[in-house]
């Protein structure tokens, strides 16, 4: 069967089963990656097991990472750790610049922890500011919106940036580092268009709907202090940046002790083997995970027992995920085995062997993730599915004539373009700001899909400008 064919074939199955059947995403990428292993050439006996297989690998490769991920969002949260990064925003930025500090919090808070949680965290300290300072809620709302959705779709360990950086073959510092340097501009483009979009509805606070009661804030005392609050994030970050920094300069140095410009290993060198180790995302992560418990336990005063209830909690809800994203790269995997990139190379080379332009697979990347996003409503479906695909289709990344994090930033700005009422973030942001579907549709809508071009475009023009250099 054609490849083309193929990937058509796959691309609907996992639409069609998410949107009509309405399967659990997991299911409906397993079952896409099945019919296109089936469909692709291979010996017969093998054409199930190698779904498997790709399956365990890409669990393997960001599974740990993930279920430390979830455990560190849920300590920070329950601990207050959380809370005391938002409060040291607003201390620092004054309360007149309170949307500035609710962006800044919503962009940091969402590396580690989920959107919606993060949303769920900052709506009552946004009223409780609106109270005092007589300001609209919707704008302190479209401000947590714009610096959390950013990092949530750019920057790891979000699942849907750890499993594009694994899909591309992306350093995870390089991941880290270039989705937070994109974030920036997104974000602040975002901030500008809440305010836009403030003075055009010029929306008031309103109760919450259904019911819902807002959370009594804890005093300051009650909070941990602000650097082991900070840690979980900090941790990680850091390390994995300097081993991706020390790595790389350590290469260099190895590079001229092979051209005889070095008579002995240096000392950059040996601490690049050290890095190696402290650097390593799943040891680096183990390790925020271990100051977020402490933090956690310390604070709260719990049992061993009553810690350890919270850690399976937060890893329930991070199994769905680690299965979702498997999945996910099981489904790219097959498509490799169906000779999909050669067959797309081939069409945009208008038929020659010359590979196609690097940024026509941005482009298209984009694309696919704009259109699994609209159809199926989940930010982290759309950047696993369209990594996986784009990832399936380039020959090889060296190909691309631009570094692929950019593809991979383009990716996550095309998996917020789109999103309406099938996203669980559209009614959170509803539910918790008393909005109508309607006025939800007029701001949340807009605001995302223009963090989402915005990283699109910044992506785009970055590899067309180091393309041509």
């Amino acid at each position: 069967m054609h490849p083309l064919l193929i990937l058509a074939i796959g691309i609907f199955c996992i639409i069609f089963m998410i949107t009509v059947l309405r399967l659990n995403a997991f299911i409906a990428l397993i079952v896409s990656a099945i019919i296109v292993s089936l469909l692709a050439p291979g010996e017969l006996a093998d054409k199930i097991s190698r779904v498997a297989v790709a399956f365990g690998g890409t669990a393997g490769s960001i599974g740990i990472v993930i279920a430390f991920a979830v455990v560190i969002g849920k300590c920070m949260m329950d601990s207050g750790a959380a809370d005391r990064i938002v409060r040291a925003f607003l201390s620092l930025l004054g309360e007149k610049r309170c949307s500035w500090a609710l962006m800044s919090s919503g962009f940091v808070l969402s590396m580690p922890v989920f959107f919606d949680t993060v949303f769920y965290l900052l709506v009552p300290l946004a009223r409780s500011a609106c109270r005092r300072t007589g300001r609209n809620t919707l704008l302190f709302a479209l401000a947590i919106t714009a610096g959390g959705v950013v990092t949530h779709s750019l920057v790891p360990p979000t699942p849907g940036p750890l499993v594009m950086a694994d899909q591309l073959g992306i350093d995870l510092g390089v991941m880290i580092l270039v989705g937070g340097m994109i974030g920036i501009p997104c974000a602040l483009v975002g901030m500008a268009f809440a305010k836009w979009i403030d003075r055009r509805t010029n929306i008031k606070m309103r109760p919450m709907a259904d019911g819902m009661e807002e959370a009594e804030p804890l005093e300051d005392h009650q909070l941990p202090g602000l650097l082991p609050s900070l840690l979980p994030i900090l941790l990680p970050v850091v390390l994995v940046s300097m081993n991706t920094i020390v790595s790389t300069a350590a290469k260099a140095v190895a590079k001229a002790q092979a051209a005889g410009a070095l008579a002995e290993p240096s000392l950059l060198q040996r601490v690049a083997d050290v890095m190696a180790i402290l650097g390593n995302v799943n040891f680096a992560m183990l390790l925020s995970t271990a100051v977020a418990m402490w933090v956690l336990k310390s604070k709260r005063r719990l049992t061993n027992a009553q810690l350890a209830k919270v850690v399976e909690i937060s890893l329930m809800s991070g199994g769905i995920i680690i299965l979702i994203t498997a999945a996910g790269g099981a489904f790219g995997a097959m498509l490799k085995e169906a000779g999909i990139g050669p067959r797309i190379q081939a069409l945009f080379a208008g038929g020659e062997a010359e590979p196609a332009g690097g940024v026509l697979f941005l482009v298209i990347g984009v694309f696919i993730a704009c259109i699994m996003k609209i159809a199926q409503g989940s930010g982290t479906v759309a950047m696993v599915t369209a990594s996986s695909m784009v990832a399936a289709m380039v020959p090889s990344m060296d190909s691309l004539g631009y570094p692929p994090v950019l593809l991979a930033t383009a990716i996550g700005g095309g998996s917020m373009i789109g999103s309406w009422m099938n996203d669980s973030g559209f009614w959170v942001f509803v539910k918790m700001t008393g909005l109508t579907e309607t006025e939800g549709l007029k701001t949340w809508l807009p605001l995302v899909a223009v963090l989402g071009f915005t990283s699109a475009i910044v992506s785009l023009i970055l590899a067309m400008v180091i393309s041509a250099v």
